[in-house]
């Protein structure tokens, strides 16, 4: 694999839920478990959020049992590493070229600002409409819902994906907290959506160049995933 491969991942600018008090952000794993992988397969991975600057993280993924999870905590200590969170380039000062793949990480924030944020559908939709990768995780595929192609077809109709189920949302108690629900609203856009027989358990659905992963746990399966699809 060429040492000069990229992908471009993007976060959160959002760190509190519009209708509560909960404060959100990045769930951190999701984009720890991703950054290992492709680090260990030589692929650079670049890190940029919607509104630029400091990263929120979602303080329940701070938590001890979560920070144990597949080394997030190594990484939570590294102080180089968790620096690049503290002034990231915004989605508008980025762009698709110089990048084989595209990640869009979850934690409940992206659903105030990844659906809402135009620039970050076009650059899905440069990505796709290049055979570059196109990879999400959780709440992640919030950024695909209104992602529309050349021929004014949604990105995922009739594509076959998964992202946060509604199950998960209820055991989560962010039900009544979340401003939509992204089960349904995939399938509003088409989506043949799938998810896992138990809830947070592993699960990835590969689509051609698509790769969607259901929930915090799907994040180190996705990015093999989209390590197989560099390679």
């Amino acid at each position: 694999m060429a040492s000069t491969q990229r992908v471009l991942i993007v976060v959160t600018s959002v760190g509190q839920y519009e209708k509560v008090g909960y404060r959100t952000g990045l769930w951190l794993g999701e984009l720890t478990h991703f950054v290992d992988v492709v680090d260990q397969a030589g692929v650079e991975p670049v890190i940029t959020s919607i509104g630029g600057g400091l990263v929120p993280l979602d303080p329940e993924s701070l938590s001890h049992d979560f920070l144990a999870e597949l080394g997030t905590d190594r990484r939570y200590a590294d102080r180089e590493f968790m620096d690049k969170l503290d002034n990231t380039p915004s989605v508008a000062e980025v762009d698709a070229a110089g990048h084989d793949a595209i990640y869009l990480t979850g934690g409940h924030g992206v659903m105030f600002d990844f659906r809402q944020s135009d620039r970050l559908a076009q650059l899905v939709r440069e990505f796709h409409e290049s055979d570059r990768i196109v990879s999400a995780v959780c709440h992640g595929p919030c950024g695909l819902l209104d992602v529309r192609l050349g021929n004014g077809a949604h990105l995922v109709d009739g594509r076959n994906v998964t992202g946060f189920s509604w199950r998960e949302e209820e055991l989560a108690q962010r039900d009544r907290a979340v401003p939509y629900n992204l089960q349904d609203e995939l399938t509003r856009r088409g989506a043949r959506y799938s998810l896992a027989d138990t809830p947070f358990a592993s699960h990835v659905v590969v689509d051609g160049r698509l790769i969607t992963g259901q929930n915090p746990g799907s994040a180190r399966a996705v990015a093999e995933a989209v390590v197989r699809h560099l390679r």
